[in-house]
């Protein structure tokens, strides 16, 4: 069991902070901790951005990058470790063995904020529902910051800036390593398998990560949840909660919560009632609806109007790589949703879609099942185009409902942009939703649906 500071030792802050990791994550906890009086080391075993590294020299944080030196490392008081990094690497379990506190920039960020903080986790919708929410409190007047796994970092930002109320996206690697923080709203979007192979390839324990965002709940916070997810509720039944419980749900109505009633959302906090017509959502699809549940939820327990409410969510744009329409060429509309990167992204991606489909899939496989996906594809996929360098998986679950013919094998993005287009008619869709990893061809998402956006430019 973690061990927690008392308030003593946060008001005297140890001597030494070593930082792992250099990306926005971790040059945002090396800033806080300078700023706060620490004796600050940062190591990366890659390479630090020029950016990042100029960073630190303005704020004159020592650092080393492209290997880890075990004796400036072993000697801090506490590691703060970024997200990306997984507990199995070497230098983390040496510290583990001799007892080093680790913990993740996001509970020690939360030590010295004392703003308002809507939190969101979740396997799908949580950067669409955390960008929601951001908006509507913009929209009401707030003093707010977005942090965490979307914008700049939180841990900089406490360090920089002072903000009344934070919403803040938060990963399963973040929460890993989280033990006093706590939400004032806590928001769990979903939950589906996802990034296995950092939880043993245990789905209970990557459920377990989702749910630490609740562990530190007072009575009066709050806990926004999908009541219609099987795999949240079923965890839900087996823990002990004192905060106030909102469920969001497309199935019932619910005395506290959001629901669907005659074409529109219905939003009951305590006394309070919104109604928001389904036809008004700048968002469409059945999970766009789930996401402007709990945004607006968690609006309506901020003391947000109701006016304030319906207009942002008629008025909200939606985000990059995530179903962001690019151009409509020869009546083929073209739609980047490289940000798909499991099985239940891309069902959704799919579902709401109403016209056929040349669906764009493939990359790295992280164990995906593809089963669920075989009745949307029978339905509105007329072909399927492969991004990536191993489509063996594709092959096996679609090969048989599509057709030999209408797979195709790419490795790039222009391949994959122009083969969908011949495979596409007047009326059709090509979607870009991979279902899989991007970095056997990619950088990153981002730079996925970058270069398919530049390809598309290019027909």
């Amino acid at each position: 069991m973690m061990e927690t500071y008392s308030q003593t030792e946060i008001n005297h802050p140890m001597r030494r902070i070593v930082v792992l990791g250099g990306g926005e994550s971790g040059i945002g906890a090396a800033v806080l901790a300078k700023v706060k009086g620490f004796d600050v080391f940062l190591s990366d075993n890659g390479t630090i951005d020029d950016h990042f590294a100029q960073e630190l020299l303005k704020w004159g944080i020592p650092y080393e990058q492209g290997h880890h030196t075990e004796h400036l490392i072993l000697n801090a008081d506490e590691v703060i470790k970024s997200p990306g990094i997984p507990s199995t690497v070497p230098m983390v379990q040496k510290l583990e063995e001799q007892g080093t506190r680790i913990i993740s920039e996001i509970e020690f960020a939360g030590r010295y904020d004392t703003a308002k903080k809507i939190c969101v986790t979740g396997t799908n919708g949580k950067t669409t529902t955390t960008s929601l929410i951001y908006y509507l409190l913009q929209n009401a007047g707030l003093n707010v910051g977005l942090g965490g796994n979307i914008g700049k970092s939180y841990a900089y930002q406490v360090a920089t800036e002072h903000y009344d109320y934070y919403v803040l996206e938060i990963s399963s690697f973040q929460l890993d390593n989280c033990y006093d923080f706590h939400p004032d709203i806590a928001i769990i979007t979903n939950i589906s398998p996802d990034h296995l192979d950092r939880y043993d390839f245990r789905l209970d324990n990557y459920v377990k990560s989702k749910f630490r965002i609740t562990r530190n709940l007072r009575p009066e916070d709050c806990f926004i949840f999908d009541s219609d997810d099987e795999i949240t509720i079923d965890h839900l039944n087996k823990i002990v909660l004192s905060c106030k419980r909102l469920p969001f749900t497309q199935k019932e109505e619910v005395p506290q919560g959001a629901f669907l009633k005659d074409e529109k959302i219905v939003v009951k906090y305590e006394e309070e009632e919104c109604n928001i017509y389904l036809k008004e959502l700048a968002l469409g699809g059945k999970h766009n609806i789930y996401n402007s549940m709990a945004a607006a939820l968690a609006a309506k327990a901020s003391g947000i109007d109701n006016e304030v409410i319906r207009a942002s969510l008629a008025s909200f744009q939606p985000l990059e790589h995530r179903l962001e329409p690019v151009l409509s060429i020869k009546d083929v509309l073209y739609i980047n949703d490289s940000k798909a990167t499991n099985v239940d992204a891309a069902w959704y991606a799919l579902e709401c879609q109403k016209r056929p489909v040349v669906w764009i899939a493939g990359g790295i496989d992280k164990g995906n099942d593809y089963e669920v996906l075989k009745p949307l594809v029978r339905e509105k996929v007329k072909a399927i185009v492969c991004l990536g360098v191993n489509n063996r998986k594709i092959h096996e679950a679609f090969e048989e409902i599509v057709g030999k013919k209408k797979m195709k094998d790419t490795r790039c993005a222009d391949e994959a942009v122009k083969a969908s287009s011949k495979f596409a008619d007047p009326g059709d869709v090509v979607l870009l939703s991979p279902c899989c990893a991007s970095f056997d061809l990619f950088t990153s998402y981002e730079d996925r649906g970058e270069r398919f956006k530049e390809a598309v430019r290019r027909l």
